[in-house]
């Protein structure tokens, strides 16, 4: 409760400091010590000390799980905003606004994270979206930007009637809202109603993770939308929308739900397929990086498919190594004039810090190992395999995983490999640090991810 109380809060107060606050500077000082102090709101209700006893009729329930969870996305926007909090005042004039409403997302995760009825998970994915459609539209002198925001915005009202039937059809059937209504261990037998309820959420939350093939608004989205914001689009909501999927269908999917798997594995498949071949052709990093954020959405589908404790430590290291990996790239690809691939030509020649910790947030995101994103999609395919899954879903993966290596190596090669000239805009120091501070995080998880996991059990 205390995250989402105090993001709302500070929500506000972001919202009217611009009005008191002409200096950008001074907006962005205040958002970056609200985040702080957010992230030690949660950290305390994380170890037990709830700073507000409100009852929600157990419309929320807060668990270990999504406390940490609440922790990770919130350190990962504090970090966000340190790497990319001056190029959110070049978007436009309204930076208090910006900054509110990424507050106003991160109260929307906390609701997502800890929801227990399904009016809650609506109230929480559109606290989510709504600001997203701003976000996505705030360059308004920029057409793509428009047309993305116009785009996203269509899409995700598209979804949310899905949602909103699917929840419907679910109450007609169980006559509750409750997630307790949906567990098959109190309710034992399914109808039809339930069943078109059920699938209705998941075709909805599909849209939301960009799982295919309910993916194609994602590369146009990204593309289009300020490039400092398609960075917190594809990896702290993201994740958000995950963990509120995962903790949704968890209740539901048993081991004993072959179709349910069936329909699942089939996603999984095509979502690591498409995401992954699609960014083999792409040339813009930009891009690129919008549809390996598909094929990462298709390792993190995982989570759904096993359903047990192996799958809940593996969606947690993977939303934080790739919150933290993918953050570490754009904080890179803001910096520069120039999105190609061509456009890296030579980078680690200028700038060796920028390259070096660019190539290893680059590792993460294939997998190599002494990264966190080796242990992060290890765990995820345990999990698979414990959960007595299908073991060509498993090859499936790690060749698509193979494939990724080709992609983000391009980048790699181009910094290291190819003569050239990049133009990138002056850089400060701290930036310089906080990206090292990234780089060395990945690889020190890489070697002890228990580091993280040990807050789910302690």
């Amino acid at each position: 409760m205390n995250a989402i109380i105090f993001s709302a809060i500070l929500g506000v107060v972001l919202m009217f400091s611009g009005i008191f606050f002409t200096n950008k500077a001074t907006v962005r000082n205040i958002a970056n010590v609200g985040m702080l102090l957010l992230l030690v709101a949660n950290l305390f209700e994380q170890n037990g000390h709830h700073l507000f006893h409100i009852n929600t009729n157990n419309l929320l329930h807060f668990t270990k799980f999504g406390l940490v969870f609440n922790s990770i996305a919130i350190g990962c926007t504090l970090v966000y905003m340190l790497l990319s909090g001056r190029d959110i005042e070049k978007v436009g004039v309204n930076v208090a606004e910006y900054f509110s409403l990424i507050f106003f997302v991160l109260c929307g995760v906390a609701i997502v994270s800890s929801f227990n009825s399904l009016l809650m998970l609506f109230l929480g994915i559109e606290i989510i979206s709504i600001p997203l459609y701003i976000l996505t539209g705030s360059d308004k002198r920029n057409l793509k930007s428009n047309e993305a925001a116009l785009k996203y915005f269509l899409m995700g009202s598209f979804s949310t009637g899905i949602m909103l039937m699917g929840i419907t059809l679910i109450y007609g059937a169980k006559a509750s809202f409750s997630l307790e209504g949906m567990n098959p261990a109190v309710h034992h037998e399914r109808d039809l109603w339930f069943t078109s309820g059920l699938l209705l959420l998941l075709i909805s939350m599909s849209f939301k993770v960009s799982a295919v093939p309910f993916h194609f608004w994602t590369p146009d989205v990204y593309d289009g939308a300020p490039t400092v914001f398609t960075s917190f689009m594809a990896t702290i909501v993201k994740a958000g929308a995950f963990i509120g999927f995962v903790r949704l269908f968890s209740n539901v999917f048993t081991e004993s739900d072959y179709n349910w798997k069936l329909v699942l594995a089939i996603i999984i498949a095509a979502t690591l397929f498409i995401g992954n071949i699609t960014a083999v052709f792409q040339q813009s990093v930009k891009r690129m990086l919008a549809y390996s954020s598909i094929a990462q959405a298709g390792f993190m589908l995982f989570a759904l498919y096993s359903a047990n404790g192996l799958s809940q430590d593996g969606i947690i290291l993977y939303t934080l190594g790739y919150s933290l990996a993918t953050i570490g790239i754009f904080a890179v690809l803001i910096k520069m004039k120039d999105y190609t691939f061509e456009g890296f030509n030579g980078l680690a020649r200028s700038q060796p810090l920028l390259a070096a910790t660019t190539t290893v947030s680059l590792l993460s995101l294939a997998g190599i190992p002494l990264t966190i994103g080796f242990f992060a999609k290890y765990f995820m395919l345990a999990s698979a395999i414990r959960s007595g899954g299908s073991l060509w879903l498993v090859v499936f993966a790690v060749l698509c995983a193979v494939i990724s290596v080709y992609y983000y190596f391009r980048v790699i090669q181009a910094m290291y490999f190819k003569e050239g000239n990049p133009e990138i805009e002056p850089v400060t120091p701290a930036f310089r640090w906080i990206l090292v501070a990234v780089a060395a995080t990945v690889v020190i998880l890489g070697v002890f991810p228990n580091l993280i996991l040990q807050f789910l059990y302690f």
